[in-house]
């Protein structure tokens, strides 16, 4: 694990992983920590977007200094302004003393400006003053009254392209606030990784709650990697949570996991038989791959996936398309079964996290589910035919 592992720790450090799209994140916030420049952080709710900001802060030369951090969504408008940048005594109802705000509280550190997208034009037009000039004027007073040597990183889950063509977000200060910018991927998009944060919040739950740390079922490892993870890290800790809580003892099997996570990792309900075709009716033409058959072959024949179909398609020869086709085919042979597909396509054991990786980043992962249950309907009518 890398220095950044080794440094945060937040409930649990969520940079942890092995996949190619975590390791682009590290080198991005490596990057920005050596620098003072501002940082616009990208990315759906709940990847760990302030996470990343405390990571940026920690590695750099402001490490010694305060860390400050608000949520603008959270926030009325009306108190933004004096959390931010202070007020003083009487400026409005309930101010009955002078106070200093975020801005002023993190000089010569970091202020981390969460869900700047929600905040209201006229927030805009002042945090847009403040980045240009640094100057603080508390609300309720007639001057500024003074200079902060402050560094900005703001992270938003909106689309601030598309709010400045609806003019809802300001284009000027889009510009001042995105001279970096970091984009934290989807935890879906994170393959292996998923199972990595799974036990690791096992085992952090476990000691807080005060009981053995279970291990996984290799049938829940596979419902978790087919989940989408619509709350990212987020829900992932929830999940994490509820399940030792709940938790006996000996592995955690599938059904342990919440239902509304195994419904959404099922594969969608198959659709009712077509009627029979009559004499006039023209058949659809069988898809063909011949791409991807050229390539079946070569695996078949005993080369590795690696030295065939990863070139390929890095050489743009085979498409997203004919790899779905090549996994596709491989899970009817394992009957669902990533593990044994790695064997299959002449792997190392130890390829198994970089293969999902790779599917994961490229999105050509296949849902194992309905090969797994056509081996289950052939056992059951195996059962059926004997009795």
């Amino acid at each position: 694990m890398n220095s950044i592992a080794n440094t945060i720790s937040d409930e649990g450090l969520l940079l942890l992983g092995q996949g190619p799209a975590i390791e682009q994140l590290r080198a991005d916030i490596r990057t920005a920590a050596r620098s003072d420049a501002k940082v616009l952080i990208g990315g759906e709710t709940g990847v760990g977007k302030e996470v990343v900001s405390r990571s940026i802060h920690h590695l750099s030369a402001r490490r010694p200094h305060p860390f400050m951090a608000i949520n603008c969504a959270g926030v009325p408008d009306s108190l933004l302004e004096s959390e931010l940048f202070g007020h003083v005594r009487g400026s409005f109802t309930g101010a009955y003393r002078d106070k200093l705000g975020l801005a002023a509280l993190a000089d010569r550190g970091t202020l981390f400006l969460d869900e700047v997208g929600e905040m209201s034009p006229r927030m805009q037009a002042v945090l847009l003053r403040f980045t240009e000039n640094r100057e603080i004027q508390r609300l309720g007073s007639d001057r500024a009254e003074r200079r902060v040597d402050v560094r900005i990183i703001a992270a938003t889950n909106r689309d601030l392209v598309a709010r400045m063509t609806t003019g809802d977000f300001r284009e000027d200060l889009y510009y001042r606030l995105n001279v970096i910018h970091i984009n934290v991927p989807p935890l879906r998009s994170r393959g292996a990784d998923i199972v990595l944060l799974f036990n690791h919040f096992l085992a952090y739950y476990s000691r807080t709650h005060g009981v053995e740390v279970p291990t996984l079922m290799p049938a829940t490892e596979e419902l978790l990697l087919a989940y989408r993870w619509p709350g990212n890290v987020r829900e992932l800790k929830n999940i994490v949570e509820r399940v030792v809580t709940r938790h006996l003892q000996g592995p955690v099997r599938p059904e342990e996991l919440p239902e509304e996570l195994r419904q959404a990792s099922a594969p969608a309900p198959a659709e009712p038989p077509a009627a029979a075709a009559t004499p006039t009716t023209v058949s659809a033409p069988v898809r063909r791959y011949p791409a991807a058959d050229a390539a079946w072959t070569e695996l078949m024949s005993g080369k590795s996936f690696w030295a065939v179909v990863h070139p390929l398609f890095m050489g743009r020869e085979l498409t997203k398309t004919d790899v779905r086709e090549i996994i596709r085919r491989g899970l009817e042979t394992t009957q669902g079964s990533y593990r044994k597909l790695v064997e299959l396509f002449h792997m190392s054991p130890t390829d198994y996290k970089r293969f999902l990786a790779f599917l994961y980043q490229h999105d050509c992962h296949v849902a194992f589910h309905p090969f797994r249950e056509t081996r289950y309907e052939a056992a059951d009518s195996r059962v059926a035919s004997a009795g």
